[in-house]
């Protein structure tokens, strides 16, 4: 292959969901990224809050049409040729903003080119444009191979053997007894995105339904032996779902918790890869220029949950030590680091 041409390739990406120190909620999305050199194009876009078109979560026929485009078997949906490559996590109106591109064919190749900013049916390039982001020059073949697994008439994922991959396994079984905690988890993952569902214990979960759960959360009451008698359940389905001890009955911070448990996205690939919090600082580290947010949670005497946003900005690839406000981490308190597609979690250590 020529040294002007690109790798491309795709993986699975989350845009985290989560309760919002604000009360506010995000949606959780799973979806496609685009792989360029071995690196997320996504994360070359800075701070940028998308998602590809390829989601889990669109109708069949809207996700086949949008691979169909990709594949350029299918009109682009802009004028000038121009196709949506990320967009607005929480819905697909342009008057959002999404990252576009011009997509074409020359010879054995597929070109992307004229990365921009685009708002309406058209676009300034010298105003919008991502000047530093392309053009990406891709061999045909490959490029057609990967887009097309993803089409229901052939293999969904990377299996040799044709077997389409399963779907993200976004439900999550939380075990225990104190009913009003779960209640109030299960009703905040339900509304981000992510189905949830409470029980005492697998015994009477069908195995057909027990292979659709992602992550399994244990109350603090549960008995080591009832955490077995799970784990051996699942065992005997053929899965193995993320166990999550939660941190503490504060529901903010078990959503995170289970947001990272969730998160299929392949470790080479992710942007947060790193956090601890001791002796009044936080270290982070992040593999790609971001936004990182890290909010504190305690509980007081009262069991009433605060939240303060203790460090909002942008971060450098690399390793990071941030100093926490002692207020907001005194007592037993916790630490929770976000991003556009990732989420981490940490006990304040003392």
């Amino acid at each position: 292959m020529s040294a002007a041409h690109a790798t491309f390739g795709l993986a699975p990406a989350i845009r985290a969901g989560g309760v919002l120190a604000t009360g506010a909620y995000q949606l959780h999305r799973d979806f496609m990224d685009f792989i360029v050199d071995g690196r997320p194009l996504l994360h070359q876009l800075s701070d940028l809050d998308a998602v590809s078109p390829l989601a889990s979560d669109v109708p069949p026929a809207i996700f086949t049409t949008h691979v169909r485009r990709l594949l350029l078997d299918a009109a682009p949906p802009l004028p000038g040729g121009r196709y949506v490559i990320y967009g607005c996590p929480d819905c697909e109106s342009l008057e959002c903003g999404a990252v576009t591109a011009v997509i074409e064919r020359e010879g054995p190749d597929i070109v992307w080119r004229d990365f921009a900013w685009q708002t309406t049916d058209t676009t300034d390039l010298d105003r919008d444009g991502y000047h530093g982001i392309g053009p990406f020059r891709f061999d045909a073949d490959t490029y057609r191979t990967e887009l097309s697994r993803l089409l229901p008439d052939g293999a969904t994922g990377p299996d040799d053997d044709g077997t389409p991959a399963a779907p993200p396994r976004r439900r999550v079984l939380l075990i225990g007894s104190r009913v009003a905690v779960l209640a109030k988890l299960a009703a905040a993952l339900r509304t981000i995105n992510i189905g949830a569902e409470i029980a005492e214990n697998a015994d009477r979960v069908p195995p057909d339904e027990i292979r659709t759960y992602g992550a399994v959360a244990f109350g603090r009451s549960v008995a080591e032996h009832e955490k077995a008698a799970v784990r051996e359940a699942f065992a005997r389905a053929g899965v193995e779902p993320a166990y999550v001890e939660g941190h503490a009955p504060m529901v903010p911070l078990l959503v995170a918790q289970l947001e990272h448990a969730l998160d299929q996205t392949p470790q080479e690939q992710r942007r947060l890869v790193r956090l601890v919090a001791a002796d009044g600082e936080a270290g982070v580290e992040v593999t790609s220029t971001c936004r990182v947010q890290l909010v504190a949670y305690r509980q007081d005497r009262l069991h009433r949950t605060h939240a303060e946003v203790v460090f909002e900005g942008l971060l450098e690839p690399g390793k990071h030590r941030i100093p926490l406000d002692e207020r907001a981490t005194r007592g037993r308190s916790y630490v929770v680091a976000r991003t556009m597609g990732g989420v981490l979690t940490t006990p304040m250590a003392r």
